[in-house]
C-alpha cells in the first residue's frame, strides 16, 4: 500500500499569496484517488509529534521559543510566516507524517508525505517558511532507535538544503547531498556533504547527467542503508522562483533515476514533496503526482 502522510489544513493567517501554493496538498490525493492509484485508506492524518522527538534535532531554546510563539521580530521575518499556533501544529503534524513514513518504508520499502521537506529549518533557526526540519526529524529518530546507521538525504529542491546541512555538518552516519541553483535562495549557503550548484537555465540533459553520475557515486562509496528524498518540483522551467528549465518529463525522469535505484538496491525510502510554485496549479500537480506514478510503477 503506498502510505501518505496527509495534513489539508489550511493556516488562515497566512498572506494570499502563500495559500496558493499549499492548495496542492489537498489536490494532490484527489488526483491520485481518481487515478486510481491510491484509496482513502492509503491515506493518514499525522498526530502532533513529540517533543523529544523535536529535540534530538532542534535546540531546546529554539524550540520552546517557537512553541511559545516567542521568536524575536528578525526571527520571524527570516521565517517568512507569521507565526500563530496553527501554524506550529501544523509543522509538528508535518515532522510526524515524516517520522511514521520513515518507519512505514522501513517495513514495506517506500512512503509519501504529502507536505514536508521543510529543509531550511536548522537546529536553532526558522527559515523560508520552514519552522522544523521534517526529514532531519525523522533521520534522527531511526538513528536514535538503531533503524538506520547510514542515511543518505538526497534533496533535489531548487534551493539548496541549507538547514538540513547545518544540522548533520559533524554527522558521519548522515550524508547530505544538494542539487540546486547557484543563485537562488538562500543566498548564504551551508556546506552539505556534496553540493552540485546548477547555473541558471540548466535544462533536462545536463541536469539529469550530473543526478546520475553523483547519486551512483554517494551509493557506491557511501552505501546507505536507509534514503531521504526531496522531490521539489519548483526545478520546472514553468515555475517562477526556481530560474531552472526542467520540463515535466524531465522532473519525471529525475524521479525515476532516484526511485529506480532505490528499488534495486532494496534501500527503503521517505519521499517529502518539497516545493513547486509554478503559476499553473495544473503544473505542479502534475509534475508532483509524476513522482508518485514512478513510484506506484516501481514498487506494485
Amino acid at each position: 500500500m503506498l502510505f501518505l502522510a496527509f495534513d489539508p489544513v489550511y493556516v488562515h493567517p497566512l498572506p494570499e499569496s502563500h495559500r496558493f501554493p499549499m492548495i496542492k496538498y489537498e489536490l494532490i490525493p484527489e488526483q491520485l484517488i481518481h487515478e486510481g492509484l491510491i484509496t482513502k485508506h492509503s491515506l493518514i492524518s499525522p498526530e502532533m509529534i513529540d517533543e523529544e522527538l523535536i529535540l534530538l534535532t532542534h535546540n531546546k531554546s529554539y524550540w520552546e521559543r517557537l512553541r511559545d510563539l516567542s521568536l524575536s521580530e528578525s526571527e520571524i521575518r527570516r521565517s517568512g510566516f507569521p507565526l500563530s499556533a496553527e501554524l506550529i501544529q501544523r509543522e509538528c503534524r508535518i515532522a510526524q507524517g515524516t517520522v511514521l513514513g520513515g518507519l512505514h518504508a522501513l517495513n514495506h520499502g517506500i512512503a509519501f508525505n504529502v507536505a514536508g521537506g521543510t529543509h531550511h529549518a536548522g537546529s536553532n533557526w526558522a527559515e523560508g517558511f520552514c519552522l522544523l526540519n521534517d526529514q532531519a526529524i525523522s533521520a534522527n529518530y531511526l538513528l536514535y532507535n538503531n533503524l538506520a546507521n547510514r542515511i543518505l538525504i538526497i534533496d533535489l529542491d531548487v534551493h539548496q538544503g541549507n538547514g538540513t546541512a547545518e544540522i548533520f555538518r559533524d554527522d558521519q552516519r548522515v550524508f547530505t547531498f544538494s542539487m540546486h541553483g547557484e543563485k537562488n535562495f538562500p543566498f548564504r549557503k551551508e556546506q552539505s556533504d556534496l553540493d552540485i550548484g546548477l547555473n541558471d537555465g540548466t535544462g533536462d540533459m545536463e541536469y539529469l547527467s550530473l543526478l546520475k553520475k553523483n547519486l551512483n557515486f554517494i551509493l557506491e562509496s557511501f552505501e546507505p542503508n536507509f534514503i531521504f528524498y526531496l522531490a521539489g518540483v519548483d526545478v520546472l522551467e514553468t515555475d517562477k522562483l526556481g530560474k531552472l528549465n526542467l520540463t515535466i518529463s524531465g522532473c519525471k525522469e529525475r524521479d525515476f533515476i532516484v526511485l529506480e535505484q532505490c528499488r534495486n538496491l532494496k534501500i527503503p525510502v521517505q519521499i517529502s514533496m518539497g516545493g513547486g510554485y509554478s503559476p499553473k496549479i495544473s503544473d505542479i500537480i502534475e509534475a508532483h503526482c509524476n513522482t508518485y506514478r514512478i513510484a506506484y510503477d516501481l514498487y506494485f
